[in-house]
């Protein structure tokens, strides 16, 4: 394998990542790849950095990371490959809070695993999201997911947690805010040629499988089929919100009456009533927008990932 570009988000994972130096190099080494590590050391940084590597022919990008940082290295390399570079291949390991991206990619989380992922070096071409809307006018790219109404929500408030991660941070994230928003907005939401109207209390637009560190939006979903698949919950008193956490954690939330699932390429989504939060990887794309919209570009990036069986 040629040598690659490591970016390292040093408070990725709470910090966990800039703990893990010394192993994640140590093992590294074990598995005889050969790399250049950077830190990252303000927003976009990492953005800038894959695109840098792409346009200087690397053949592959690995961030040692969660969803945020490994988001700006896709956005990086998805601008190069708009300039015409578009040879770099993209791979993660997967130690940050969440790790929801990697986990739609069948990156397993932790060091050695990763790093075994890398050595076997099998890839396959992944789709891109692109979300346009607050404020992101321009669009700004995606692996796993957008999340709009109480999945961004939750992720806003999640993020002022400090004590934890992984799975607990959401689930205490989730239960806090399930006092401060439930009042769900009414939207004009468009699935291709598909038009609804519906009072939603939560949109989420999958590539991947899951957000939250474990809440299983599209069981089904897989990020090289070309399509998005859609959770779609509508309004539910605060009790009823309760009941619901446990059967999106067994992505078993279709089978519940408020719910509904549905696959599409192109989605948009207008406020008639209230306003959108919204995330796309974990990451703030508004606080309170009143329209965006969401389009999948298939087979962009090559990933580094797990070979089939």
């Amino acid at each position: 394998m040629p040598p690659v570009l490591l970016i390292v988000n040093p408070v990725s994972g709470r910090g966990y990542a800039e703990r893990s130096l010394p192993e994640l190099e140590r093992k590294l080494k074990e598995y005889h790849i050969e790399y250049r590590l950077v830190l990252t050391e303000r927003p976009w940084h990492a953005a800038d950095l894959a695109e840098q590597a792409a346009r200087d022919g690397y053949d592959a990008v690995v961030v040692a990371s969660g969803d945020g940082t490994a988001n700006e290295v896709l956005n990086g390399l998805m601008r190069a490959r708009k300039a015409g570079f578009d040879k770099t291949a993209m791979g993660q390991i997967a130690v940050g809070t969440g790790n929801d991206f990697a986990y739609g990619m069948g990156i397993p989380g932790g060091i050695e695993a990763g790093c075994k992922v890398l050595a076997g070096n099998h890839r396959r071409r992944m789709d891109v999201g692109l979300v346009t809307g607050g404020d992101y006018p321009e669009g700004r790219y995606f692996g796993n997911g957008v999340g709009i109404g109480f999945d961004a929500a939750t992720g806003f408030v999640a993020a002022r947690i400090r004590w934890t991660r992984g799975l607990l941070l959401y689930l205490i994230a989730a239960i806090e805010t399930i006092f401060i928003y439930y009042k769900a907005p009414h939207v004009k939401l468009t699935l291709d040629d598909e038009e609804m109207h519906v009072s939603t209390l939560m949109i989420s637009i999958m590539n991947g499988r899951r957000m939250g560190g474990g809440f299983f939006f599209a069981p089904n979903g897989d990020p090289g089929d070309g399509v998005f698949d859609l959770c779609l919950a509508r309004a539910a008193s605060r009790l009823r919100i309760f009941g619901l956490i446990p059967y999106f954690m067994k992505g078993t939330q279709a089978t519940q009456k408020e719910v509904s699932m549905h696959q599409a390429r192109r989605v948009k989504v207008a406020a008639e009533t209230g306003t959108l939060p919204v995330h796309c990887d974990g990451e703030t794309v508004c606080y309170a927008g009143a329209e965006l919209t969401v389009e999948i570009l298939p087979a962009q990036i090559e990933f580094i990932t797990q070979k089939p069986g």
